[in-house]
């Protein structure tokens, strides 16, 4: 079924054109991401597709029933709402009937003695039901409590931005829609939680569009990738492994076409040089064409953004760290770390939003001092901090001018040097947008800029903190070229699972109280060493309680019958695999209790669980012995 049509849809800024003739279809069950170069117009594209912007011409055709749900990339929220407020701020009555009935429950706290109040929830407890309100409800509060919000009744303005994003996230997720469109969705939240999206929007029913520069995320979520590039959509079908197959090809063919063009342009360029006379029909047509080939625009790619991987000289000290401890507001954020960074090191820091990973980045760059312990860093370190804020730009200044501020030059690694308006080209920043004020750069763009200046500064240890967020594919796939090859330290913060398998060879886990534990290998090594360390735990409890509730040999029963009975011997049959059963979802409780994170009510709920289904695996294995040793005796 289709749900919306899109046909020659074009939108411009002045003479910046973002897209132009733009025609596709959405149908249900299409799952679809939307890639290309910041500053192409993504945001904008998906702004226009929910109704938010109109475009300049085109049309879009909904179904009549259609419902479109949208989450942008900075949300707009009411500060003085609650959490569950602003989650249920839809214009539905569904919507509006859930938020009537947590206001009342919120009334009722505070008026325990009002009889109009009782009454009032009673009425809208009866219009809960007739809505079928209550799963609704139910789902809001799991979807937060996954995405780390626990206080439902906190006020909006006391959250923090990435706090505020996630709830956003979770009132698009719970609203009822055909279509779901989400503009960054795994921005601002940690390794965990994407996994967890990542499952659930697999799982959901219903259209989905969005924009999202997790690749691991493109490939396990969509059956459909758009591209927009120069102002044109490209439509390829399948997931991310698909489209970069199927790009190439396209872009094979689009210069297999322009050699030709050339080829052409030169035959007819020599026959015009010639001084052939224009006097026939047939020579005006040949002249003609030859103009016409001219004015052709080859269809060619975007290009490569080109690093030439250049540092300072780095000494045999790097940094220090020894029984660091960093505590906040009476919380332990980092407790008795300790680690000597070294000149190639790849490190790579994940843990639960707000565990202490930034904190520990700023005690490196020496923005933060540490409560207690020594850090130290080597005399000819030069640190270079993308941090996850750029807000210390001078948004007045034009590109080049900012880029200038750091360095004129940037010295590269075969000893020469490269000039800045000659970087700014590689890093996809034309003459003519060098001169533009960088107010007037699209999000993902100053993050560009902003990365590009950290680079200009020649730094030999790099830390980065988040640098996936608001950065397009193209330039993550050639920065993770240029890290590989960097002369130096990168300490690294993300979690984009593909940027940390590629980059990184240790990680350091965040597990709370403090604790900061070191793995080696790179995420998905992380991910195994996790679920193995969870698996031996399940494995160690069940033989320890199998032990303890083994019943004693002189307790069984002396006399046993000559004969299975027709209920024991079905039992006989069928144990093994009701004991595999029980395995295979104990197996599935250790894997979501590997992926919690730090929902500790779900926690709680998996471990309860863990240990009803031991119990019933340490029953079943007893009278599975039993059952084999009556069988054996009764064939002897």
């Amino acid at each position: 079924m289709n749900l919306l049509s899109i046909e020659n849809l074009a939108k411009s800024y002045g003479e910046r054109v973002l897209f132009s003739n733009v025609t596709f279809g959405i149908d249900e069950g299409d799952k679809i991401g939307l890639i290309g170069v910041n500053g192409t117009g993504k945001s904008t594209f998906l702004k226009v597709i929910a109704g938010v912007e109109a475009a300049d011409t085109g049309k879009i055709t909904a179904g009549g029933s259609v419902i479109v749900e949208y989450l942008p990339q900075n949300p707009e929220f009411d500060d003085q709402a609650t959490v569950l407020e602003q989650v249920f701020k839809g214009h539905s009555p569904l919507m509006k009937v859930i938020r009537d009935y947590e206001q009342a429950l919120a009334d009722a706290e505070k008026k325990t003695a009002d009889a109009d109040c009782q009454q009032r929830i009673i009425r809208l407890s009866q219009q809960m039901d007739a809505q079928n309100a209550w799963q609704l409800e139910s789902d809001a509060k799991i979807i937060l409590t996954r995405l780390g919000i626990t206080d439902f009744t906190a006020i909006v303005s006391t959250l923090s931005g990435g706090q505020r994003k996630r709830v956003a996230l979770a009132s698009a997720l719970i609203n009822p829609a055909d279509l779901l469109i989400l503009d960054e969705p795994t921005n601002h939240i940690d390794n965990d939680t994407v996994a967890w999206l990542e499952e659930y929007l697999a799982r959901r029913k219903g259209a989905l569009l969005m924009i999202t520069h997790d690749r691991y995320f493109l490939d396990r979520v969509t059956n459909r990738i758009i591209e927009l590039d120069k102002g044109k959509l490209y439509t390829y079908t399948g997931n991310y492994s698909s489209f970069l197959e199927l790009k190439a090809e396209r872009e094979e063919q689009a210069e297999s076409s322009e050699r030709k063009r050339q080829n052409i342009l030169r035959n007819e360029l020599a026959w015009i040089r010639r001084g052939a006379q224009a006097r026939s029909t047939k020579q005006k047509a040949r002249i003609e064409r030859f103009e016409e080939l001219s004015a052709q625009t080859p269809e060619l790619g975007q290009g490569q953004i080109e690093i030439a991987a250049g540092a300072t000289r780095l000494g045999r000290k790097i940094i220090e760290m020894e029984h660091l401890r960093k505590a906040y507001e009476g919380k332990i954020l980092i407790n008795d770390f300790s680690y000597i960074i070294l000149r190639n090191d790849r490190l790579g820091i994940i843990g639960p939003n707000g565990s202490g990973k930034s904190t520990l980045l700023n005690m490196i760059a020496g923005r933060l001092t540490p409560d207690q312990g020594r850090l130290e860093v080597g005399q000819t370190v030069k640190i270079g901090y993308f941090s996850q804020e750029s807000s210390e730009m001078n948004q007045e200044l034009r590109v080049i001018e900012y880029i200038k501020e750091e360095a004129h030059f940037l010295p590269t690694a075969d000893g020469g040097t490269i000039s800045a308006a000659q970087l700014l080209e590689r890093f996809l920043f034309p003459p003519h947008l060098q001169w533009t004020p960088i107010v007037k750069l699209s999000g993902g763009e100053k993050r560009r800029l902003f990365l590009l200046r950290v680079l200009m500064s020649a730094p030999n240890v790099l830390l980065l903190d988040e640098p996936t967020n608001d950065l397009d594919i193209q330039t993550l796939s050639i920065l993770e070229d240029y890290l590989e090859d960097f002369p130096g330290a990168v300490i690294v913060v993300s979690h984009d699972r593909y940027f940390l398998d590629r980059l990184v060879d240790k990680i350091f886990a965040f597990e709370g109280q403090g604790s900061v534990k070191q793995y080696p290998g790179n995420y998905t090594d992380y991910q195994h060493r996790i679920g193995v360390q969870a698996a031996e735990t399940v494995m160690a409890a069940k033989t320890r309680n199998t032990a303890e509730k083994k019943p004693p040999a002189q307790e069984r029963p002396k006399e046993r019958p000559r004969k299975l009975s027709f209920k024991e011997q079905r039992e006989f049959e069928q144990i093994e695999d009701v004991i595999a059963g029980v395995e295979q979802e104990l197996a599935q409780i250790a894997a979501a209790i590997n992926t919690a994170g730090s929902n500790f009510e779900l926690l709680q709920e998996l471990t309860v669980r863990q240990q009803e289904l031991t119990g019933r695996l340490d029953e079943l294995l007893n009278r599975w012995t039993y059952l084999n040793e009556l069988v054996e005796e009764l064939s002897n």
